[in-house]
């Protein structure tokens, strides 16, 4: 079966190397005559899609070898017109696919003849015995004559036929091997595409991890909220009920109950605190906009908002972005001695943040809070900068990829 198989792929190479040289010589003519006109683009598109589909036979053919098939070696293409043109031309894959075309002519000529004429020579020997006596001898050598022309010749030239397949075979799954080979080297992806696929994996995977860490932090914002902060709630209103029962005839108990209620109330604002750390809840039940337009309200010094992004984005970018505002007000309020900032958003490919103070400046990136803003922005593949000079003023700005 194997056998077969190869030579099945040397004889159909036979007719495919022409044809696919044909082809290049016809698109490669039509491609140079697009270039000088308004055509050039589209041409080109239509011919490279062509390429990949009759290459994508040319795969499946080679399996026939192989065994399996040759993966595909072709990069995504997003973009539209002439940024699809470079993206498409940009990859090595495309043009390995006109460079196999035009080397199939040779290629395939070559083997095909190589593996044909022996396989059709053994098999005529083989049979010899059911035709060669018809064939005239009256001018043939005498050796021929002997041959052709007697019963015993005929056996014999079978039997060297026989002995001969095992070679033959052997012959037609070399020449079928080599040419699979060629055909892998340049149909299959190569390093640059595999380095890309890796690159796209990774890049997959850290989305997924960031995605699950987000939705893993809004767990146990809402088990915090939902459930232990319920409990001191209603932990501190009993506490209230007991206060007012014992003061009439047991201050001193009424004081210890005060007390403890205090420290509950004080438990109470910490975990809230820890809350709004962890993922704020205006956040997953408003969106970014309105949470950064309660960050400024809630500012001590003026902040003037702008706000330009989709109604919703993916939400470690919404968290991601909503902490670089809030730092960037704490740091403004708390470091800078600043009396006014500004704060721009917008989405282009990306979202863009950008957090403007007028105070005093000297921020230091390293610290732990800028520092931190980097890690985080820096997992979801984007870019944070600190620019902020003595004497001010101090800005900060995120871009942080997004699907808007």
């Amino acid at each position: 079966m194997r056998t077969a198989r190869s030579l099945a792929y040397l004889v159909t190479s036979l007719v495919a190397g022409p044809a696919g040289f044909l082809w290049t010589l016809a698109t490669t003519l039509l491609m140079a005559v697009g270039a000088v006109t308004a055509l050039g683009a589209p041409v080109f598109l239509a011919v490279t899609w062509a390429d990949r589909h009759l290459a994508g036979l040319e795969r499946r053919r080679a399996a026939w070898v192989l065994g399996t098939p040759i993966a595909s070696p072709y990069l995504p293409a997003t973009a539209t017109g002439r940024a699809r043109v470079r993206q498409l031309a940009a990859q090595p894959a495309t043009w390995r696919d006109m460079a196999w075309f035009a080397l199939l002519l040779p290629l395939g000529l070559t083997l095909g003849i190589v593996a044909v004429v022996p396989t059709v020579v053994t098999a005529a020997a083989v049979v010899a015995p059911a035709w060669a006596w018809s064939v005239p001898e009256r001018r043939a050598h005498p050796l021929i004559q002997q041959a052709m022309g007697t019963h015993s010749g005929r056996l014999l030239i079978s039997a060297v036929g026989i002995a001969g397949i095992p070679i033959v075979l052997w012959l037609v799954r070399q020449l079928a091997s080599a040419q699979a080979r060629v055909a892998v080297a340049l149909l299959a992806p190569g390093e640059h595409g595999r380095l890309v696929r890796r690159a796209q994996e990774l890049a997959d995977t850290r989305a997924r991890v960031v995605d699950a860490q987000a939705a893993e932090l809004r767990r146990i914002e809402r088990d915090l909220h939902d459930g232990a902060q319920a409990r001191i709630v209603a932990a501190g209103m009993t506490l209230a009920l007991a206060e007012r029962r014992a003061r009439p005839g047991h201050p001193d108990l009424a004081d210890d109950v005060a007390t403890a209620r205090r420290q509950l109330d004080e438990a109470l604002a910490e975990l809230r605190r820890l809350v709004r750390g962890i993922h704020p809840p205006i956040l997953t039940d408003r969106g970014l906009a309105a949470a950064v337009s309660a960050l400024a309200g809630d500012c001590p010094i003026p902040v003037a908002v702008s706000i330009e992004v989709p109604e919703r984005l993916a939400p470690a970018v919404e968290s991601a972005a909503y902490f670089v505002v809030a730092e960037g007000l704490a740091n403004a309020v708390k470091h800078a001695a600043a009396t006014s900032c500004s704060v721009a958003m917008s989405v282009r490919d990306r979202l863009l943040v950008q957090v403007t103070d007028d105070g005093t400046g000297g921020a230091d990136p390293s610290g732990s809070g800028l520092d931190g803003l980097r890690r985080r922005i820096e997992a979801l593949d984007g870019a944070f900068t600190v620019t902020s000079p003595t004497g001010g003023p101090t800005r900060l700005r995120a871009e942080i990829p997004c699907a808007s």
